[in-house]
């Protein structure tokens, strides 16, 4: 395997946050270098084809009115019939177009001026045609990409109008639900003639050490005036606490470009920082590179860089090593949506998600299978989150009819760069993935030459990562043996975790990582137990939409947490494992799940159509501690069963007569101790292999507690009360002391959960619960992470399920105070009281303030 040097880094955007702006403030903000405008507010949407739609004077008056990002399709409603299938969700699909009106100055409407303006889009699910006053300016197939367009020959002084169009509506076009519509951000972006190409400064650290770091910072460059122009490079740095580094001193490039009209170019700067600030999985601290480009000495544009300072390899004998500590990976595979609102996911619901899955020992996200929104990797960044950035869910093979196979030969290279160049500043990012159970390999004549243009095609963009792939099947299509997995830098494999020890094995120079993997206890114990297994990707981290095999179920159950962000059972069981955080958990086993097979996947490795797979969903197949597993007890088509789980987090079973229970208690303590209303049920240890200690309870009503201990010291407890009668709704906000912004991306999840009078939880999934809000906030979504709910997600209402739901608030003003309630039949209304304030623009720590805050 090739040793690359592994470096750093994280491109953001210069923090303006300047809106769409009345023509005289945006010609004063047009003097600055670079001016970027949020250009997400006052569009027009709608669910149709509508000819003519594209050109100036189309009347759109009635269209709805809408702000980005949007994705239309989470509104609904499913139905069995929709030509999207189980694997879509069951969404509607079809045909959408977006229309801004927007004015311009003089000065940057003018060809020829020394102003360049562009839009960027951070992804349009899909086949986005984009117009700029009747002119197309591109056509982009992928939905996950982010792209840019110059405006400039198109723009006129005053009233310009653009136009988007999306179009999903051959179908079936994914796996998994993808959205529709415009649902990332987008930017207008005002630069000089001469400028920093879209994605251009790549930051990195050649050499990183605990006394010092080589911090190297290179822009790509164009001359777009009629004349050569002389360029230089000044970079300024800042400290994560904001201060400046080297105090008086700037980094200047060491040589100027003469550079033609229309030509590009590099200019590098370079120093040494003395003790840096590494950036760690429990120390993501952010250095920010000030790129500003010069010609003759004034400023044409500039950016901000945001970059971690931190070195990391995988080592073929002992796994991955950061800043030269191993670490295991414990990861998690994530699809893009974010439960109830869709595939337009503000950073509020993913920090909320985030948050909870550290809890459970996650450190790292598989972002499957494709590109993530950018501000995601920011936040990853932040949180200090290792990240998989994968591209492709298949090459030239389809496994749908109309996916991403049609436009793979004409449009993969250029995704692939766009994508690294955008995200190859991200500290978080250890691996790209070049795809995921890729059915081309079964042709090696086919998929070695796609594989070592991809990999060339990283590597020219990115030589500081290692490449990795999810192969499917290796053994069967002989990916070990013509030379296909070690063109990888990293070999990834997806289950049969044994195929990949041996692969190991038998050429030991392959570094190896599990690169998705079911919940069964033996695929953890190969992880835990193999050094040089680095580590794995659990499928999956979150629930989500798509992928749902039969009607009615909409979504997929394999996550370690619900759609609404709430944790499974088995999540508590990957706690015990990942965690070094005392704990203790106990669940009660309804059913036996039927065992894993082989892996999950198609009946045909070289399947081009979905009718291929098999009738359950992906989510039913990992077994050992996987609840939910389809078939596993209940009957899916009842409502009232918790999506056919096998484990249940509660002492209130159906039957209070008398009967035995299979009780499961997970920790990581030396021993368990179990009482069962008092009464001591004995005392074991923790197995070898961390399996669940087990308890066969005669069930009496009651309380169960579990006493975990180390070396004889109590170092966690947890009880289960036999719940009564309903009394009343226990209703808590995640963060309530932090006040609300109207950023978009700010929003506040509410809890509901239905109690009796001792607060114990009742495993209700009948009631219903009403939402309000008053004063400057609104409800955006509710959810139940019940994935059988046909109701609709932008509602105020929800049943229960297992006793709780949620509902997403956002922000409708800048200061106040929100009263929200939560009601229910038969129980008093519960109040929340929440405040608003203006966004704080100077806290760089903040999810919120990123998205509509970057550059390119």
């Amino acid at each position: 395997m090739r040793r690359l040097p592994l470096l750093l880094a994280a491109l953001v955007a210069l923090p303006l946050f300047l809106h769409a702006a009345p023509a005289a403030a945006q010609a004063a903000a047009s003097q600055k270098p670079r001016v970027i405008q949020s250009f997400t507010t006052g569009w027009r949407f709608l669910q149709a084809d509508a000819a003519g739609a594209e050109k100036p004077a189309f009347d759109d008056s009635a269209w709805k009115g809408v702000t980005l990002p949007h994705d239309w399709a989470i509104a609904g409603p499913v139905k069995e019939d929709a030509p999207s299938r189980g694997a879509g969700g069951f969404a509607p699909t079809g045909i959408g177009w977006y229309r801004k009106t927007f004015t311009v100055p003089a000065a940057d409407a003018n060809p020829t001026a020394a102003r360049r303006t562009f839009v960027v889009f951070d992804g349009v699910m899909a086949n986005s045609d984009v117009y700029l006053n009747g002119e197309l300016l591109g056509h982009r197939p992928y939905g996950y990409v982010s792209f840019v367009y110059e405006l400039t020959p198109h723009l006129r002084a005053g009233k310009n109008v653009m136009a988007v169009k999306v179009d999903d509506s051959q179908q079936p076009a994914s796996r998994w639900y993808p959205g529709a519509g415009i649902n990332r951000q987008v930017r207008l972006i005002t630069t000089g003639d001469a400028h920093i190409v879209p994605w251009g400064t790549f930051v990195t650290t050649p050499s990183v050490m605990v006394d010092s770091a080589t911090i190297h910072v290179r822009s790509t460059v164009t001359n777009e005036s009629a004349a050569t122009a002389k360029l230089s490079l000044r970079v300024r740095l800042t400290a994560p606490n904001g201060s400046a580094v080297l105090a008086g001193k700037e980094i200047s490039s060491a040589q100027t470009l003469d550079l033609a009209p229309g030509a590009n170019g590099d200019l590098e700067a370079e120093t040494t920082l003395p003790k840096p600030d590494r950036w760690d999985l429990d120390h993501p601290v952010i250095y920010t590179v000030h790129a500003t480009l010069l010609r003759d000495g004034k400023a044409m544009d500039e950016e901000d860089v945001p970059f971690g300072i931190r070195e990391f390899h995988f080592d073929p004998d002992k796994g991955f090593f950061l800043n030269g500590v191993h670490h295991k990976v414990y990861g998690v595979a994530l699809h893009t949506d974010g439960g109830a609102v869709g595939t337009a996911v503000p950073l509020g619901v993913w920090e909320r998600r985030l948050t909870e899955l550290r809890k459970l020992g996650v450190n790292s996200i598989r972002t499957a299978h494709n590109p993530p929104a950018p501000e995601f990797l920011d936040l990853a960044d932040r949180m200090g989150f290792l990240i998989m950035d994968e591209m492709f869910d298949c090459w030239t093979v389809g496994k749908n009819t109309y996916d991403y196979h049609l436009y793979f030969k004409d449009w993969s290279t250029r995704d692939t760069t766009d994508t690294v160049m955008r995200d190859r500043n991200h500290p978080s990012i250890i691996l790209w993935s070049a795809g995921n159970e890729i059915h081309d390999t079964p042709k090696p004549e086919i998929a070695i030459p796609i594989l070592k243009s991809l990999v060339a095609t990283f590597h020219q963009n990115d030589p500081t990562r290692p490449v990795t792939q999810a192969l499917f099947r290796p053994n069967v299509s002989h990916d070990y043996e013509n030379g296909l997995a070690d063109l990888l830098d990293v070999v990834g494999q997806n289950y049969r975790e044994q195929e990949i020890l041996k692969a190991h094995a038998d050429k030991p120079t392959r570094s190896i990582i599990g690169t998705e993997n079911a919940h069964d206890i033996n695929q953890w114990v190969a992880m835990r137990d193999h050094p040089e297994y680095s580590g794995q990707y659990l499928w999956s981290g979150i629930d989500y939409l798509g992928e749902a095999g039969r009607w009615p179920t909409i979504g997929s159950g394999s996550g370690l947490l619900m759609s609404d962000g709430l944790p499974h059972e088995r999540g508590l069981e990957r706690q015990s494992w990942w965690s070094t955080t005392p704990m203790v958990a106990m669940v009660r086993r309804t059913a036996v799940v039927r065992a894993a097979p082989i892996d999950p996947g198609y009946a045909n490795a070289t399947s081009s159509d979905q009718s291929a797979a098999p009738a359950t969903p992906r989510a039913a197949t990992p077994g050992g501690a996987g609840p939910r597993a389809a078939g596993a007890a209940g009957s899916p088509l009842d409502p009232t069963v918790r999506f056919s789980q096998p484990l249940v987090a509660d002492w209130t079973p159906k039957s209070l007569d008398p009967h035995t229970e299979n009780v499961e208690v997970y920790t990581n303590a030396e021993e368990v101790e179990l009482f069962l209303n008092g009464k001591s049920l004995g005392t074991q240890k923790l197995h070898p292999n961390a399996s669940a200690i087990t308890y066969q309870v005669p069930f009496a009503p009651g309380t169960l507690k579990a006493v975990a201990r180390s070396g004889s010291v109590t170092v966690a407890t947890e009880e289960l009360k036999t719940a009564g009668k309903p009394a009343r709704i226990v209703f808590t906000a995640d963060s309530p002391a932090t006040p609300l912004t109207p950023d978009w991306n700010d929003v506040r999840t509410v809890t509901a959960t239905l109690v009796d009078e001792a607060g114990s939880r009742i495993p209700d999934s009948t009631t219903v619960i009403h939402f309000a809000a008053s004063g400057p906030a609104s409800i955006i979504a509710v959810d139940n992470g019940n994935m059988m709910d046909h109701d609709p997600f932008q509602a105020t209402q929800r049943k229960l399920y297992d006793g709780h739901a949620i509902a997403l608030l956002r922000a409708s003003g800048s200061a106040g105070k929100v009263i929200v309630t939560a009601s229910a039949d038969g129980v008093p209304t519960a109040t929340l009281t929440l405040t608003t304030a203006p966004v704080d623009k100077e806290d760089p720590n903040l999810a919120k303030t990123s998205a509509t805050e970057r550059g390119f």
